[in-house]
């Protein structure tokens, strides 16, 4: 790239795009949306967080809009940050916790929302299904995901 007033060169950065993703605890399961947009599939409601905006006022909004429920939140979770979780780019998404009453109903980005449960999770996006096991085994142990040895 080239500085428009006198033709130097100007480095151009590349930077994750933040983005969260959210767990919406209801039913005695979690909310699930099948996509509208590439990559097709089920994948936790999220997306990109605004400028200007928190990452957890991000989390409340992209659950309305793709879900219809307005969510309580519990708990920042974990962030993920591998570069290849997303292939389009390369994100870093933090995860919250949330609860909500009501029924999820798919709007936005998204084609269906629905509960699922741990036993009938579809098969996942992006790296939503390593999400879902680190969020299953804080529920039954307690203890937060640990980075793995690639990670350290």
């Amino acid at each position: 790239m080239q500085c428009p007033a006198c033709n130097a060169p100007i480095k151009v950065f590349k930077n994750p795009s933040p983005t969260v993703d959210i767990i919406i605890e209801i039913q005695g399961g979690v909310v699930l949306i099948e996509r509208k947009n590439p990559p097709y599939g089920w994948a936790l409601p999220g997306g990109f967080v605004d400028y200007g905006e928190s990452f957890e006022d991000a989390a409340r909004r992209e659950a309305a809009e793709e879900t219809g429920l307005a969510v309580t939140l519990l708990l920042q979770f974990h962030t993920y940050s591998d570069p290849t979780r997303d292939a389009r780019q390369h994100t870093a998404s933090t995860v919250y916790i949330a609860t909500a009453v009501g029924d999820p109903v798919a709007a936005d980005d998204a084609a269906q929302a629905a509960v699922f449960y741990r036993e009938t999770l579809p098969p996942l996006v992006f790296d939503h299904a390593r999400i879902l096991r680190d969020y299953y085994n804080f529920k039954d142990t307690g203890q937060l995901p640990q980075l793995t040895p690639a990670e350290l």
